[in-house]
């Protein structure tokens, strides 16, 4: 079938399409990491500012290491199609805010030229947790790093986003530019300040001058990201193509909801982000908390108890009267651990959250969600445990979760199916999940890139969790979740 691309954007039917002069654009941002998530959620507030007259705001996406992204965009001239998809309706936008995919290992330079640029206001990410070359547990930069151990020795080919950022810096310093904004849209707490670190530690290894001034008269702002974007699968091309009539292979598909909350500090230029939707704030935190600790809380819960259990789906889950039941217990362990802004009222931000969850069109997969858990658990889960442990609360259904995702790293689901387990951490992880249920709790809670020392020295929650893992082994996951009593009765032993 024939592609999509300028020749043929014309004539598609039943697609929004924009009306701006794409020859006019210009590159005023460059973004690391032009996954499906940047396509349905930062390059969208992009495409809005050009349909607004603004011509500054287009996107020079790089991949850091896979060509994937650029042959899909590419031969379609960088043009994508949104869906969005709500039950049975379903929205079709036409997106021409990338202007162009570059791979950084093949031309690292041509990159680092780029972002370097006059025109090149704001750098943008989404790396995930890995991508940062921050070791988790003390927030130093991972110098064994091979990627990072070549961009320490020299920048002049650099590997990782770090390294990319420290050059670029260090070119418009020397041409007499400001900094650009480096902003981080990855689903982190503290996401700005991360980068930041990350940043000025590369560049003191190398020009102390350098790290001073960027540390003077940069900008890393802390930055809130929300919207689900499940993986696209081959289904979702056909039927695309089917009904517009050329096919898309870099098409995205989301739900309606979308919140970006950025914390306006900039270096220069920007587009007018609260006219598109942004919520500019001096704190991002509360946010950030509320969403890591109640969504993606509960996502992680929902992944591995439903991977476990055989079940593919978000929304098939909180189906389940009893995925409903250990979500709503979830977020009852969780909510009273936030500080959330007045602006954000709870009750109505759950209730939304299962709406969304129960979202049948978006087929969002629950073994996506459980890839990198070692990376995602701290934020999402354990900062709630300790806070509510420190209080002398249950933690019934969040210990669980974490329980399921211990039990997740034997490879092997309820069903006896093998699976890989996406995980940076995998086989330090598999080598303590594969013994008897006890050791291997106090095995993974002693890796301290994951379980902070208090919790990992917790004999109660070492205890409690070695009830439930126990359980998951003997019953299974589904059986677990229906019998809730058995986690709530552990809750008040």
């Amino acid at each position: 079938m024939i592609r999509l691309g300028e020749a043929t954007a014309a004539t598609l039917p039943a697609v929004a399409r924009f009306r701006y002069d794409r020859t006019a654009v210009r590159t005023g941002i460059v973004h690391l990491g032009t996954g499906a998530f940047h396509r349905a959620h930062q390059a969208m507030v992009y495409e809005q500012a050009l349909a607004a007259g603004d011509l500054r705001w287009g996107v020079l996406g790089a991949s850091l290491r896979s060509p994937t992204v650029r042959d899909q965009l590419m031969p379609q001239d960088g043009l994508y199609c949104v869906l969005v998809r709500d039950g049975e309706r379903e929205q079709v936008q036409l997106v021409g805010a990338i202007q162009d995919v570059l791979v950084a290992p093949e031309d690292p330079a041509k990159l680092v030229a780029a972002m370097a640029s006059p025109d090149t206001h704001i750098v943008t990410l989404t790396v995930t947790e890995k991508g940062y070359k921050l070791d988790p547990a003390t927030g130093v930069l991972i110098t064994d790093d091979p990627d990072l151990a070549v961009d320490l020795a020299s920048l002049a080919a650099p590997r990782t986003a770090p390294g990319l950022i420290v050059a670029a810096l260090q070119a418009r310093r020397a041409a007499g530019l400001k900094p650009f904004t480096a902003m981080s849209c990855d689903n982190l707490p503290h996401n700005g300040t991360r980068l930041r670190n990350a940043v000025l530690a590369l560049a003191l290894r190398h020009d102390p001058d350098l790290c001073a001034w960027i540390e003077g008269e940069g900008a890393f702002p802390e930055t809130m990201v929300d919207r689900i974007v499940p993986a696209t699968e081959p289904s979702d091309i056909a039927a695309l193509a089917a009904k517009i009539g050329v096919e898309d292979r870099a098409m995205v598909k989301t739900e309606p909801f979308t919140q970006w909350v950025v914390q306006d500090r900039f270096a220069g230029e920007r587009p007018d982000l609260a006219a598109f939707g942004v919520q500019l704030t001096t704190a991002v935190a509360p946010w950030e908390e509320a969403k890591l600790r109640l969504l993606n809380g509960a996502h992680s819960g929902i992944a591995y108890l439903g991977g476990l259990a055989g079940i593919d789906f978000v929304h098939q889950f909180v189906a389940l009267s009893a995925g409903r039941a250990f979500v709503d217990a979830l977020w009852d362990e969780a909510a009273p651990t936030l500080s959330p802004p007045p602006e954000l009222d709870i009750a109505s931000y759950r209730a939304e959250l299962m709406a969304r969850f129960a979202n049948s069109a978006l087929h969002h997969r629950t073994r996506q969600i459980a890839m990198d858990g070692s990376q995602k658990l701290p934020q999402r889960l354990l900062g709630g445990i300790q806070s509510r442990l420190e209080r002398g609360q249950p933690v019934g259904a969040l210990a669980l979760a974490v329980a399921a995702w211990m039990r997740w790293q034997e490879g092997r689901d309820d069903a006896g199916q093998s699976f890989a387990v996406d995980d940076p951490l995998a086989a330090r992880t598999a080598a303590a999940a594969a013994l008897p249920a006890e050791q291997a709790v106090r095995g993974l809670l002693a890796i301290d890139a994951i379980f902070p020392p208090a919790l990992a020295a917790n004999d109660s929650f070492a205890g409690q969790l070695t009830r439930l893992l126990d359980g998951l082994r003997q019953k299974g996951a589904r059986a677990m979740i229906e019998g809730n009593a058995e986690w709530r009765m552990i809750d008040r032993e």
